[in-house]
């Protein structure tokens, strides 16, 4: 398997010539894989995805405002809108598997994630994985993060070359507009230079129509572009400290976890996995990364 750099695996997922390795999409909910790279899936070879949780919380009022009487019931028609999403790109459900984490409960199982999605690269040794940014927009989208980067810096005490990881941007908290959501904007972090792939017709009118497939997230939905999706290298992150500065746009709502404790979380799941500290993972941040902590 060749290795790429981050700025290659960028440009492979960024591309349009239906070439590169394969890559696997890790994402903390169904609909998250769509509304931050969907119009790539296309050109992706032999694809896998990978959904932490069955974006169902415990919590009833989604299900109940989706039409749903039990949290089974809500979590099954995700995925039945994730199936019908990715068929339009020629994905079928043997290639998505689920972790089966109840939403807004990721943080709790990060070691659980982390091995999981370490024995998957394993199995499938893809060329480059596709996740979530540290932003702090959704604790379960952080936890997605954490997962994939510590798979890999345990693939490397193993001996195994990890695969570059690339970012698409969601949502985070705009400091400048008062905490409300930012969509799409990547936090800055040094060496890791994006790539704004701007949607031609044909790519929108596909990332709309695996929009619409996802009706009982339609409300939300609403908030993202069709026009454009945002990529980077992901960065070192230090997950035990904040994405930025101030408030969390989860810190917002009762979403399970707040910010202190998520990253009280992610310190004790370094602990178990027996992950170094301080020590850089030399993966797709390169230069300008950060070392974990």
């Amino acid at each position: 398997m060749r290795a790429y750099s981050g700025a290659d695996a960028v440009r492979i997922v960024c591309s349009r010539e239906g070439r590169g390795p394969r890559t696997v999409i890790v994402a903390a909910h169904p609909d998250d894989e769509t509304v931050g790279a969907g119009s790539r899936f296309r050109y992706f070879r032999d694809p896998v995805f990978v959904h932490v949780t069955d974006g169902a919380p415990r919590a009833m009022h989604d299900a109940l405002a989706a039409g749903f009487s039990t949290r089974e019931e809500y979590g099954q028609a995700r995925r039945r809108e994730l199936h019908e999403a990715l068929r339009l790109v020629s994905v079928s459900p043997a290639q998505c598997i689920g972790l089966g984490i109840a939403d807004q409960e990721a943080s709790f199982a990060l070691p659980l994630v982390a091995r999981a999605v370490r024995d998957l690269l394993k199995r499938t040794m893809p060329g480059i994985v596709l996740t979530h940014s540290y932003e702090g927009g959704h604790p379960d989208h952080d936890a997605a993060a954490f997962g994939v980067h510590a798979a890999c810096r345990m693939l490397e005490q193993e001996g195994i070359v990890p695969p570059p990881l690339v970012e698409y941007a969601l949502y985070r908290a705009d400091r400048t507009q008062g905490g409300k959501m930012a969509v799409f904007e990547f936090l800055p972090h040094a060496g890791c230079g994006e790539m704004t792939v701007a949607l031609n017709r044909e790519e929108s009118a596909l990332k709309r129509g695996m929009l619409r497939c996802f009706p009982t997230q339609k409300r939300v939905l609403g908030a993202f572009p069709v026009s454009v999706e945002k990529f980077r290298p992901a960065p070192q992150y230090v997950f035990t400290r904040p994405p930025h500065e101030g408030t969390l746009y989860y810190e917002n709502f009762d979403w399970g976890v707040y910010g202190e404790q998520w990253r009280d979380l992610a310190g004790e799941a370094l602990e178990e996995l027996g992950i170094l500290r301080g020590v850089p993972a030399g993966r797709a941040g390169g230069e300008g990364g950060e070392k974990w902590d």
